[in-house]
């Protein structure tokens, strides 16, 4: 069943998340899953997740490579723990990645503007040469021309070269507590205003991070210390994400995701406040969660 098929099946979706109530909020898992217009996966744990995505990766290259066609993929590092997994999956089954085309989504800036070196321990450049394109066999490796990453110098570059190759196939996104893809945040000024159509034609571009991305990053990551955590990025824009033929969602973040998967399943509405809610218009999205993630919300002090 199509997303627009089950759309005329449900009954407890809404518009907007500010529609969402306590019984949306609660609502048990079995019946969310029933209830929205997605074709949702819920897997028991990260492991399973991460377990299940490399897999899922393996079997879409693999039978690209068996029918000689190319595989071009948007990819993230949110979720990233699949990716030593799927280097020992090619590695052992021998799936070359010659004729990958990986369009990376973004990349982390200092303060200036500038790229982080690979070295920094917020490179998403680095993460990935050390957990993916290192840890596959030399000869399996992709050409280093066909790993693409948004450039600041040439913003432009990034969507030329995914057309060149005739566009991505498959969209891998993670997104963020607040519905953000890559680093497409929600407007965060009163001064301007965005309407989705101009949010949704957003190509990639520099983009000073929010304050709570910022306090969400070093909550995860340094045990709340801000100063470390770079304070722009470079990311590709929402034109580049929803051009993808499959628009894959995935989030792994567990309690603080609880709100957004909900407004991302139950709302019919796109709203550039939660930005993951432009999916609602593509043609072909998958969600994959984690457990945890899809839990119901607890809605007081316990």
């Amino acid at each position: 069943m199509t997303n627009h098929e089950k759309k005329a099946n449900n009954t407890m979706t809404v518009k907007t998340a500010d529609e969402l109530t306590a019984e949306h909020l609660t609502m048990p898992v079995e019946q969310l899953v029933k209830e929205t217009n997605y074709q949702t996966r819920v897997m028991p744990d990260l492991p399973s997740l991460y377990d299940w995505l490399a897999r899922l990766m393996a079997d879409e290259l693999a039978a690209n490579n068996a029918a000689g066609r190319p595989t071009r993929w948007i990819l993230p590092v949110g979720p990233k723990t699949q990716y030593p997994i799927l280097a020992e999956i090619c590695n052992r089954e021998r799936i070359s990645w010659q004729n990958v085309y990986a369009f990376h989504m973004d990349e982390f800036l200092d303060w200036q503007g500038r790229p982080v070196l690979a070295d920094h321990p917020f490179s998403f450049r680095g993460y990935c040469d050390r957990n993916l394109y290192g840890l596959l066999d030399e000869d399996l490796r992709p050409p280093e021309s066909q790993v693409i990453y948004p450039d600041v110098w040439d913003p432009d570059a990034f969507g030329r070269q995914l057309e060149d190759v005739g566009g991505a196939d498959t969209c891998f996104a993670g997104f963020g507590y607040r519905g953000h893809l890559a680093f497409n945040e929600p407007p965060s000024t009163r001064w301007h205003h965005y309407t989705v159509e101009e949010f949704r034609n957003s190509t990639t571009r520099v983009i000073p991070l929010l304050e709570d991305t910022i306090v969400a990053h070093s909550h995860r990551t340094t045990g709340g210390y801000t100063q470390t955590i770079p304070r722009m990025a470079i990311s590709l824009g929402m034109k580049e994400i929803l051009s993808a033929r499959k628009l894959h969602l995935i989030t792994d973040g567990g309690a603080w995701k609880q709100f957004i998967v909900r407004v991302l399943l139950l709302t019919e509405n796109e709203d550039v406040m939660y930005p993951v809610t432009l999916a609602h218009s593509h043609p072909n999205v998958e969600v994959t969660v984690d457990a945890a993630s899809i839990a119901p919300l607890s809605l007081g002090i316990n």
